[in-house]
Parts: C-alpha cells; structure tokens; sequence
C-alpha cells in the first residue's frame, strides 16, 4: 500500500459516502491551503458554472429597464416616487425613446425584440410592450401565474428549436416559468407524489451516470422508491467508454411496473446525447411495453449538441421537459428556468385513470381554486402545488426574470446564424482538447457528433488498460483509490476534480468542467493529471 493512500486512509472513509458536490470541499480546503508554499490560486474545475455571459441581451434588458423607468415617471413623478406604466399608447412612446436614444447598449435587439413580436406572432404592439415594460419593472404578481402571455410563446419556440422541434403556428407545449432547473425538479417530483402519479415506493427509472440529486432525492424518506439503473455502460472498439445505452440495459424499461424515468440529456457528467439509435428503440419500448411510462428530461446542455433531440420532441405525449438558462447564457444567478409539458399527455390521462378514492382527494385539495377541480391540467397543479395550493394567487416566477428569459430566448431565435451558439460550443471543444494534448496514451476522440463536451468523464481504469495494460489496471484497483487521485490533486496541484462514482458511474472515473476557467488552464490540468497518473503507473512499476 502506498504512502499517499496511507495518508488520505481515513479521509477517505470519512468522505466516501458524500455527494460529490459536498465532496468538493474537501478537496477545496486541501487545494487552497498554500498560504505558506507561496501559491496564489488554485483551478477549480469542478464546477459546471460558466465563465461566460451572454452580454448583448443583457444590454437590452438594462435599456427596457430605463425606458420602463421612464415610462413610470411619465404617470406620476414625485422625487423618488413614480406611478406604474400605461398600456396605451406605449408602443409610440417606445419608438420615440429609440430615436432620442440611439446610442443605448442593447437597442438594436431590443428593437429587433419588439418588432419580431409585433410581425411574427401579430401581437398587439402596446399589448407586447406593455407585457415588457410592467414585467421589467415588477409592479404586479404573475398573470397568468404560470408564464405571462406574450413571453411564454416566445420561450416556448425558442425551447422547441434548441430541443430539436420544429416551430409550429400553434404553441405545442404549456410552459411554467420557475426558479431555475433545481426548483423544477423539486416541484416536478412534489406535484407526482400529491397527485397520486407517484406513490412511497414506486418504482422508477434512473439513465446514469446522472446528476446526483437525481440520485439522492428518490431515497428521501418522503419519497423512498425502488431504483432501476440504466447504465451508459456501451464501449467501442477501443474499450473506450461512448457514454451511450446498450440495448440489454434499455431493455428494463420495458417493465410496465416502471413508472417514472429521470434523464439528464446530454448526461451529467459524460455530456453525452443519447443517440438516434437508442432514442428510437426507447420510443419503440414506450410505445409497445410501457405506454404509461412518465418520462421526466432534463435538457440544460441541449444547446452544446449538435443537432440534438429531446424526448420532449420525440416522445412528446410521455415526458415533461425541464429546461435551464444557467449554462447557455451564463446566468446561473438569475434562477432562470421552465418546466415544459406537451399540451396532450400521459400526466393527465393517469390523473384521469385514477380510483375514486385518489380522485376525491385531489378534488379536495384543488377545491379552492375553481368549482371544476377534476379539469385542472397537470402542469397548472404543478403551479399551484409549488406554492402549497393556497397560495396559488401569488405562484409564480417574478416578472423581470420572466423578461430577462424572453430577451434571452428571442436573441438567440433572431440569431439565424448561429454565432453565439457557435462561439459558446467552440469554447467547450477547445478547452476539451487543451486536456487531452496534455495526456499520454489518451488521446481524444475527434468525431463525436453526440458529446456536448461541456464536461468530459476520463475512466481511468480505460486510461490504465491503454496506456500499461491490464496488469496496471489490475493493480489501481487492488491498491489505490479514485478520491486518493483526487486528493492528490488538490493538496499537490491545486486542482479540484470532482469523482463521477457519485454520479453512480466507473468508480475509477472522474469529471473536468470545461466551462468555468481560462483556456490555458486547461493545459496545466491535463499537464498534471498526466504527471501524477504517471507517478501512479512508476509506483506500480517498482511495486513488481
């Protein structure tokens, strides 16, 4: 046994049952404790918050704001005190703010905005400013509560496009504008258990490696269903890892005892797209084996793929599709995302299919909200659960964050070419490829039309098998550990790694970010991830 493995011995117990995210920090103390060594900072590349924004639609957004401000000060202006917006006539005011403030940040995609509204969807011009304008400013609650208007069919076409649908006259899909991908999950998962949709230990299915909350919250003790994994567990030619389903494995869905199936696509941490292949044969399975089956997707790195599909547009009347901003634009701190379910669905079938006993107490707990509780759809208890029913006269998510995700999404429908998600993938491919120049005997895969490389899972045992043979292999797992590896890492390096066998993947496996740090920085994480496996494989060498 080596003398490292001896030193992080009890670390390594006391941590090893942690998530990865709570793991973290371990190996942030270890990494940022240099004061004495003369180390000035340290990489942390575990995160997966970006070190990018997206400005132009930010410029926009300020600018609606002081034309909104504006706007409020025309109805009543007392020192610090101002009135709230008219509708009448604002969309002239707006044209006269542009031409008197020609130079304003942003005022060309806040024209175009307006104006893609006004001739693509025929709204009402004073009725779409008006929307913007009393939204940005945050006078009024939500109405309707679970998206306003005018908004929610503009983020609607712009999530349909990014999920690989096509842009239909008439909306698809009802959206629910919330706080982020996190707060979906939770009032997804809450919504099923009080509708009777979920039960304390059904069975549900989980597609992994996958984001750990995926993993944890099943076993909480509100919920405790039984598991099913399906693992990413296909190998190509090499004996590398493509990250996809093989059909044995896909082939547990077929059980009709299932009821749920949770995916993160492109996964969390391979950021890898389930393929044409297994998206077909999974359509197939639902609709001979499992018609009933909910599936629940979680799409946030849809944008980084090329041409990528959703289950929201493949298997549309079966899932509900979750959605967050935070990556794409970098705007994890706006808490921006929607929860998206097709406008005919299983959700509402099952609610419908339900014994009396279960019916009579969901007429129960909606009875306060309309005379025809039994009609309400699943998505719109879904808004009225996450503010515990009798609050669902102020449900919904604040309207300048509302605006903030319309400018968002109509920037990139009125980007035809594709520049910024261009620039954004180019960032991800190029840092992903700085690591790897710097890796001996893994080199990386050129075509992989499939991988968002947003984040990028190196086995390390495949590493081993390629680069020494088995016998090394063999010898990793017999005498190290994948958190020794990391700790290393952190307390030599000063790089902080995260270990995906908390995301239930290869033990021996482990997830660089390419999104939160500078391009050559990459290159010293590859140069010492290289230098210490190398260390390992010496040890391995003398140990003989």
């Amino acid at each position: 046994m080596t003398s490292s493995y001896e030193k992080f011995k009890k670390l390594i117990e006391e941590v090893k049952y942690l998530s990865p995210f709570e793991l973290k920090d371990k190996l942030i103390s270890l990494a940022t404790d240099h004061e004495m060594k003369g180390v000035e900072i340290f990489l942390n590349a575990g995160r997966g918050n970006p070190n990018w924004t997206a400005s132009t639609p930010r410029d926009a957004f300020f600018t609606l704001g002081h034309f909104a401000v504006s706007e409020t000060k025309r109805v009543w202006n007392d020192g610090d005190l101002a009135g709230m917006p008219e509708k009448e006539g604002i969309a002239d005011r707006f044209e006269d703010y542009c031409l008197t403030h020609k130079k304003a940040p942003g005022l060309n995609l806040l024209m175009e905005i307006v104006k893609y509204g006004i001739e693509k969807y025929k709204f009402d011009p004073d009725a779409w400013l008006f929307e913007l304008v009393d939204g940005i400013i945050g006078d009024n609650y939500p109405v309707p509560d679970r998206m306003l208007i005018h908004i929610e069919k503009v983020v609607h076409d712009y999530l349909i496009r990014e999920m690989g649908g096509v842009i239909s006259e008439n909306p698809t899909h009802d959206l629910f504008a919330v706080e982020g991908g996190t707060a979906a999950m939770c009032y997804i998962f809450d919504s099923l258990m009080a509708n009777h949709l979920l039960e304390k230990e059904s069975n549900i299915a989980l597609m992994v490696p996958i984001f750990t909350p995926y993993l944890e919250i099943p076993h909480l003790s509100r919920y405790e269903f039984n598991v099913t994994e399906i693992h990413a567990s296909k190998l190509d030619k090499d004996g590398r890892h493509s990250w996809q389903y093989p059909k044995e494995e896909l082939d547990k869905l077929a059980d009709s005892n299932i009821k749920l199936l949770c995916v993160v696509n492109p996964s969390n941490p391979p950021s890898v797209a389930i393929d044409d292949e297994s998206m077909d044969y999974i359509k197939n399975i639902v609709k001979e084996k499992n018609p009933n089956l909910m599936i629940v997707t979680d799409d946030v790195y849809g944008t980084f793929t090329n041409n990528f599909k959703s289950f929201m547009v493949t298997i549309p009347y079966n899932t509900l599709g979750v959605y967050s901003f935070s990556k794409y634009f970098g705007v994890t701190g706006w808490r921006l995302g929607v929860i998206a379910l097709s406008k005919e669905n299983i959700f509402n079938k099952l609610i419908s299919e339900l014994p009396k006993e279960a019916k009579d107490d969901l007429i129960d707990r909606y009875s306060s909200l309309t005379t025809n509780p039994e009609e309400i759809t699943f998505i719109d208890r879904i808004v009225a659960d996450s503010r515990q029913v009798a609050l669902n006269h102020t449900a919904g998510l604040s309207t300048p964050q509302q605006v903030q995700m319309a400018i968002f999404s109509m920037f990139a429908l009125l980007d035809s070419n594709d520049t910024y998600k261009q620039q954004t993938k180019d960032i991800c491919f190029r840092r992903k490829k700085m690591v790897y120049n710097n890796l001996t005997g893994l080199p990386m895969k050129e075509k992989d039309p499939y991988s968002a490389s947003y984040y990028n899972e190196y086995d390390m045992l495949v590493w081993a098998r390629l680069s020494y043979g088995e016998e090394f292999a063999q010898y990793l797992q017999k005498n190290r550990d994948p958190l020794e590896f990391l700790f290393e890492l952190a307390e030599k390096y000063h790089i902080v790694l995260l270990n995906c066998g908390g995301f239930n993947g290869p033990k021996w496996s482990i997830r660089i970010s390419f999104a939160n740090l500078y391009d050559d920085q990459y290159a010293e994480i590859g140069k010492a991830i290289n230098e210490l496996f190398a260390q390992y494989a010496e040890d391995w060498k003398n140990s003989k």
